[in-house]
């Protein structure tokens, strides 16, 4: 299978996690070359600072043999509550009395054991309130706080389970005092800065001022051109949807903790929002979490799972991601190709939701951009061929979303093809440009048809902002191949 070569390359982008299952040479290089993947995810809640430098080298050495370069993504753990260590899981049981410690607190009033567990926030007794719903264990345990002082939270089990090592909590509605970015962050980040990581998602994402301390993190240290991913995850995300998406490069729709979080039947409101949010703002968006569970352990989709993933196709979102997946799963290649089957199918025979109608055009370039893509679906051209620097015209004709037109970018910049990985429709190229505009347009498309992407006949539509002489040109022009 040579995606690469079909005249229309799948538009939904794929990013895997990379772990066990998927971090051999031989398994990446299947999924880069056969199964065309665009961005590797790096989860530093399980990734050492060793395993980063070696996968990321390794991808970058298959990427050099292929001569096809992905996107690697740093996903930094942010913010987080979880359990202490137990010397064995704890069965709780319906209408428990139970403790959360922050300094050991073994006895009640009356003299009766009470069972706890310390947690790793020194600060929580300050942050919930009486009543406060408990969530432990991606919300498979629930408590109700009935009682706080400056050591200990006491709760009753509402839904029972067994409670092992370093579960995760979670707090719905409750605004937590956590710093966004911590110290375990700050050192990772920083490996990943080292290696040249080309996007970081920041994860629990609550307001903007999230994405600008790392933002001024990765500055300070260098990486002023790594994109960041903002994910959303909890409530006060959701009440502050639309500044985040202004300020972040892009939005992560995080469905694990955002499930638990929020309402689960909320959750496909809330997806739709935030895609709408970010194609109306002109940004790109990941769904994520679940969208392959069951294929952990069997080697097709549930239909349900099919559902879904071809619902965030519809919807236009510009990547759909796997987990657990491709980390530990037994399948990991027919993962990705049940994403690319799927993916394709609906991409061609799909009713779109049509999001990207409501882009307001405010700046001259973006409306250059519009003209380039209103002239490709009225003319059903074979390609939007974007010549960029930076990847900026790339990413403005992608947040339109040309209705069947693949967008053919080409950039001098390396880091600008990787980063454009991410971005809907857009097959990105490495190129150097010449010092004649119409020499660099007649080598792209030498290129294209070299790859099978172009024929004698086509019409195509080439947009750019390259530099002529000693200074830039913004142009639309229609092309038939020749």
């Amino acid at each position: 299978m040579d995606l690469e070569q079909h005249r229309r390359p799948r538009r939904t982008k794929i990013i895997f996690t990379i772990g066990p299952s998927t971090d051999s040479e031989e398994i990446l290089e299947r999924l880069m070359s056969e199964y065309y993947v665009d961005i590797c995810r790096i989860n530093m809640a399980h990734a050492d600072h060793e395993y980063v430098r070696t996968v990321v080298r390794r991808i970058r050495k298959i990427g050099d043999r292929t001569r096809r370069h992905i996107a690697i993504m740093m996903d930094v753990k942010g913010p987080e509550i979880r359990t202490g260590d137990v010397e064995k899981p704890i069965q709780l049981e319906p209408g428990e009395i139970f403790d959360f410690t922050i300094k050991p607190q073994s006895n009640g009033e009356s003299g009766e054991e009470i069972r706890s567990v310390d947690v790793n926030y020194a600060n929580l007794v300050n942050d919930v309130e009486v009543g406060s719903v408990v969530l432990v264990d991606n919300g498979l345990i629930r408590l109700e706080v009935l009682d706080k002082d400056h050591a200990h939270i006491r709760c009753k089990v509402i839904i029972p389970g067994e409670l092992a090592s370093r579960r995760h909590i979670n707090l719905p509605g409750v605004k937590i005092n956590l710093p966004s970015l911590t110290e375990k962050d700050k050192r990772d980040a920083k490996v990943g800065i080292e290696e040249g990581i080309d996007i970081f998602a920041l994860s629990f994402v609550r307001e903007s001022e999230d994405l600008r301390i790392l933002r001024q993190y990765l500055d300070e240290n260098g990486a002023q051109d790594a994109r960041i991913t903002a994910k959303i995850e909890d409530q006060q995300a959701i009440s502050n949807l639309y500044e985040i998406i202004q300020q972040c490069d892009g939005l992560m729709v995080a469905r694990g903790d955002l499930g638990i979080e929020c309402p689960f039947e909320q959750l496909p409101i809330i997806q739709r929002k935030a895609v709408k949010a970010c194609l109306t703002l002109g940004k790109p968006v990941i769904i994520a979490t679940h969208m392959l569970e069951s294929m952990i352990h069997n080697p097709i989709p549930t239909r349900a799972e099919v559902s879904d993933v071809a619902n965030a196709v519809l919807e236009e979102a510009d990547c759909v991601m796997l987990s657990g997946e491709t980390t530990i799963g037994s399948h990991p290649v027919k993962c990705v190709e049940a994403l690319n089957k799927i993916a394709r199918n609906i991409d061609l025979h799909g009713q779109k939701a049509d999001f990207a109608k409501n882009m307001a055009l405010t700046t001259d370039k973006a409306k250059i951009q519009h003209s380039a893509v209103v002239m490709a679906n009225e003319l059903d051209a074979i390609a939007i061929i974007c010549f960029t620097r930076s990847g900026a015209m790339a990413r403005g004709v992608s947040a339109l979303r040309p209705h069947s037109s693949p967008i053919f970018a080409f950039s001098n910049a390396p880091e600008t093809v990787k980063q454009l990985r991410i971005h809907y429709g857009v097959t990105p190229f490495q190129m150097i440009f010449c010092t004649e505009p119409e020499a660099t347009v007649g080598r792209a498309m030498d290129h294209l048809m070299q790859r099978g992407y172009l024929k004698l006949g086509d019409k195509v539509v080439v947009v750019s902002d390259i530099l002529a002489s000693d200074r830039v040109i913004d142009s639309v022009q229609l092309r038939t191949v020749d």
